[in-house]
């Protein structure tokens, strides 16, 4: 009975450690988030198990504000129970703590990491607002938006070239830290294509950005983490006005 009892003991003890193992690694978001695709690629591209902890909409859980208390917003990665805030932030976190995995997400050369940095940031500056004002999710002049976006699309175009040095990724041969900044966003720029009935990855304007943009979304990591454009469209056509109207009641 004894013996039993250790067998039982030391499989149940092997049933934990496979759990917390494969819970080692979590991703507190919601899967329309750009931030959070950010997240999902970057850890795809690396081979880390990991799991996504969908956070309800326009519901905050306990977990998300308890690991993220000072900006309460998602993403947040948990590795081994510890919180790491901001995708960007997370996207290198995750480059640094698996550096055995490849590919490297930045380059070695200081300057060119820099510039990767620059225009990560710009990215950041210039698409999310204005996608949700094309989305119908905030006010605003949806011309602006547009405008915006395609040049900032015309900037990228160019920074494509120095950065790239005519390979197939901002990152060379391989997906990079500045791919995934952009690329990120690329679901809903496709969305509010459709939505607005607006181009704005026109290959006429922006060939090299366009070519990028297919070949970076038929990644293996990439499409794992990237849903349909139909599931963005219907997700902003069944959430944005809601959405929009909380967000004025809170104010």
């Amino acid at each position: 009975m004894q013996k039993h009892h250790t067998i039982w003991k030391k499989n149940r003890q092997n049933m934990s450690s496979e759990k917390q193992e494969t819970a080692a690694v979590r991703v507190l978001g919601r899967w329309p988030s750009p931030f959070v695709i950010r997240v999902l690629i970057v850890l795809g591209l690396k081979g880390v198990d990991h799991e996504l902890v969908e956070e309800a909409v326009g519901n905050k859980s306990e977990l998300l504000l308890a690991s993220n208390p000072v900006h309460k917003m998602i993403p947040v990665l948990l590795h081994h129970g510890r919180p790491i805030s901001e995708s960007l932030i997370i996207v290198q976190y995750v480059d640094e703590a698996w550096a055995s995995h490849a590919p490297a997400l930045l380059p070695s050369d200081p300057y060119a990491r820099a510039a990767e940095r620059f225009w990560a940031h710009y990215v950041d500056d210039k698409f999310p607002t204005a996608i949700r004002v094309l989305r119908g999710r905030l006010d605003g002049d949806k011309d602006e938006a547009a405008a915006q976006v395609c040049a900032a699309l015309q900037r990228l175009e160019v920074a494509f070239v120095e950065c790239g040095q005519g390979k197939d990724y901002f990152g060379g041969d391989n997906v990079g830290y500045l791919d995934i900044a952009l690329g990120s966003h690329l679901g809903w720029v496709r969305a509010v294509e459709r939505i607005a009935e607006i181009r704005l990855l026109d290959a006429a304007k922006v060939p090299k950005l366009a070519a990028w943009a297919d070949r970076f979304c038929a990644h293996p990591a990439v499409a794992d983490a990237m849903p349909d454009v139909d599931r963005f469209v219907e997700f902003s056509l069944k959430n944005d006005g809601a959405l929009k109207a909380a967000s004025a009641n809170s104010k």
